[in-house]
């Protein structure tokens, strides 16, 4: 017998309900379920769906993400094209290559642009929940963008996801927002965050002192209780903002007043790569642990000239899939099912023409239908009906077959009644009920 092959470390495979019995992940249902969310509520703001290869050359993300941050030194799956020696890697985030297809296809010629995508991202760190090395990520963007008011939508946007989902406001997730202002401030708030952590060395864990000159705004982002009282009391960009950065934070803060959207200003809340700006957002949660965060956003006006295209602010957020699934699973919120409607019983050979034809029929009205395959007996395939969830059996015996009939069988009461087998359609709307 050949070995037995499993999937890699961190990489996990969505399972249909019938074949997972340990549910370790949600559901490929659940799965198509959140698709089908996302597709509305893209549609309803007027967001164009895009498609960014898996590879991008690696110099994409050292460029995009900056070569001291951890996922361009640690995190990424980086190998060398063996038919012509590029440098290749498995993208660890969307925004870069969307920024990269925006600047090679100049698709921001004719004004700007809303656009989304969904799929996997690779990251090579420690598995573990809600953290995966392939994960899955829904990425928007708003392309040539300058105003809180777009700023505002984006967050407004995730709100109805968290809406359609059945997430409760303040009891399941929370809003959280700063302002990151403009390079000359973040300049000038750096020096002072520097001169408060060298005078507080002996606070600062190695992560921090190794951080502390190359990316200092991330060590306002730890979690080391023992810097905690030092990281509170570190300068505020807030302090150092100029008269445009703080008009333009007010007045996303009273668009997110009008709109009834609750916040947190959080001054801890940073980016470490220098093209963000001004705005900068998440979506929390207490009901994941540690993983807290199930959405992030936020400004960054200098990505694309920094890409090679001609200067244009924007704005967008990414949301890890698996890690939001993992909160609607945690807080047992069940997505609704589209009811098997029939289960089509076929308990000879000479049934198996009829009973394809009148399932097809039936299918072509909207029903779902199962037909069964693989034979077996009568009493075996009436379980399978009734295992299956079906509203309705379908049961196309001798008897039935020789009148041009069906009995149609409801599997909730035992109530049973022929159909023609002729004019199926004129009696499909009864499966709905």
């Amino acid at each position: 017998m050949a070995e037995k092959l499993n999937a890699v470390k961190g990489m996990n495979d969505i399972l249909p309900a019938s074949v997972d019995r340990k549910e370790v992940l949600p559901r490929s249902a659940t799965w198509q379920w959140f698709d089908d969310v996302v597709r509305r509520v893209m549609a309803r703001y007027g967001y164009q769906y895009i498609v960014t290869p898996v590879v991008e050359p690696t110099a994409l993300f050292v460029r995009g993400l900056g070569e001291v941050t951890d996922i361009v030194e640690k995190e990424m799956y980086s190998f060398t094209d063996s038919m012509n020696g590029d440098k290749l890697t498995l993208r660890p985030e969307a925004t870069a290559g969307i920024v990269r297809a925006v600047v090679e296809h100049n698709a921001l010629y004719n004004g700007p642009l809303r656009i989304w995508t969904a799929g996997p991202m690779f990251r090579h760190e420690r598995p573990q929940k809600g953290r995966y090395r392939q994960f899955h990520q829904l990425d928007v963007e708003a392309l040539g963008y300058g105003g809180p008011d777009v700023d505002a939508e984006l967050i407004l946007m995730g709100r109805a996801l968290w809406r359609e989902l059945g997430l409760l406001e303040g009891q399941h997730y929370r809003l959280e927002i700063n302002t990151l202002g403009e390079a000359e401030e973040r300049r000038a708030h750096r020096a002072a965050l520097v001169a408060h952590f060298e005078a507080n060395l002996d606070v600062l864990d190695s992560e921090a002192r190794q951080r502390m000159h190359s990316n200092p705004l991330r060590i306002l982002d730890t979690k080391n209780p023992a810097m905690q009282a030092m990281v509170e009391a570190a300068p505020k960009l807030l302090d150092f903002l100029g008269d445009a950065s703080r008009a333009h934070f007010d007045a996303l803060r009273a668009l997110l007043d009008a709109a009834g959207q609750p916040y947190r200003i959080n001054p801890r809340l940073v980016r470490g790569m220098d093209y963000y700006n001004r705005t900068v957002f998440e979506w929390t949660t207490d009901h994941l642990g540690s993983q807290g965060t199930i959405c992030g956003g936020g400004r960054y006006d200098g990505l694309i000239a920094q890409m090679g295209g001609k200067a244009a602010p924007a704005i967008g957020f990414g949301l890890g899939i698996e890690r939001l699934l993992l909160l609607v699973q945690e807080l047992g919120l069940q997505p609704p099912r589209d009811a098997l409607a029939a289960y089509c019983i076929v308990p000879s050979e000479s049934a198996v023409t009829p009973a394809l034809s009148l399932v097809e029929a039936l299918r072509a009205t909207g029903l779902q239908v199962t037909m069964h395959a693989g034979g077996g007996s009568f009493k075996n395939q009436m379980k399978k009906a009734d295992a299956s969830g079906a509203r309705f059996a379908l049961i196309l015996g001798e008897d039935e077959l020789a009148h041009g009939q069906v009995m149609v069988k409801n599997l909730t009461d035992g109530q049973q009644a022929l159909q023609p087998l002729a004019n199926p359609q004129s009696w499909a709307p009864s499966l709905k009920a």
